[in-house]
């Protein structure tokens, strides 16, 4: 009878397995148990990225470049006004392209547009906010929008991957109790860890042009989105 119910707990540890993402040791081991389970942990960002396109259409070309030129010294001036160098920005994209008259069969030339990217990324998590209303109110910004990122990610993941080895060790401790053994020693674990991913919030296209002292900030008062680190922990246990 004994060994009708260890053949029991091995079998039915076995059933599960399809539903793990990763097979388990190869050959199957006596008096063993291998589990698989999810986990996560949510941390607070470390780090906003603010993302705006500057695109400006004129007759000319060489129009066009110049008011985009005149936009994006704009944005330099609003950074250096709040304490930030223009070089922390990356400049990710500059495009210069004839825009045509869909309508006329000969496809007339109308004029051009030039258009350009942003992107910063700022420690200070308030800064990124304040600086919404001011970009904003730029001629020829657009889709300014915030998101929150965590750059310092080997901790969390760590947190997740503990998680997740806890819940497969509890449901490798009930499948062991249920057969009437008791769980033992760690003997194999394998991990695979992921990153959510953070949909950004976009600011309006023109926002009021008040006072910031008047209104405060889009994101003022409010908690910045956790960010999310998921881990697959498939784990085999020893049984006493």
């Amino acid at each position: 009878m004994k060994l009708f119910v260890r053949s029991l707990v091995v079998v039915s540890v076995l059933a599960g397995l399809g539903a793990a993402q990763t097979s388990a040791p190869n050959g199957i081991q006596l008096n063993s148990i291998y589990a698989g389970a999810d986990g996560k942990f949510e941390a607070t960002p470390d780090t906003a990225v603010l993302s705006l396109n500057i695109g400006a259409q004129q007759d000319t070309a060489k129009a066009a470049e110049a008011r985009a030129a005149a936009a994006v010294d704009r944005v330099r001036q609003v950074l250096r006004s709040n304490g930030i160098d223009p070089k922390q920005a990356q400049f990710s994209m500059y495009q210069l392209q004839p825009v045509y008259d869909w309508k006329d069969p000969k496809h007339r030339v109308l004029g051009y547009r030039a258009t350009s990217s942003l992107t910063l990324k700022l420690h200070d998590l308030n800064k990124a906010g304040e600086l919404l209303e001011p970009l904003s109110a730029i001629d020829d910004t657009q889709n300014q929008s915030i998101s929150y990122t965590l750059e310092d990610m080997e901790q969390a993941k760590a947190k997740a991957s503990e998680d997740a080895l806890k819940k497969a060790r509890m449901q490798a401790s009930a499948v062991a109790n249920a057969g009437g053994r008791t769980l033992g020693d760690l003997l194999y674990a394998s991990v695979d860890v992921n990153q959510a991913n953070i949909i950004p919030v976009y600011a309006p296209q023109r926002m009021a042009m008040a006072a910031a002292s008047a209104t405060p900030a889009p994101t003022a008062d409010f908690t910045p989105q956790t960010v999310t680190i998921t881990a697959h922990v498939n784990a085999l246990f020893g049984l006493k």
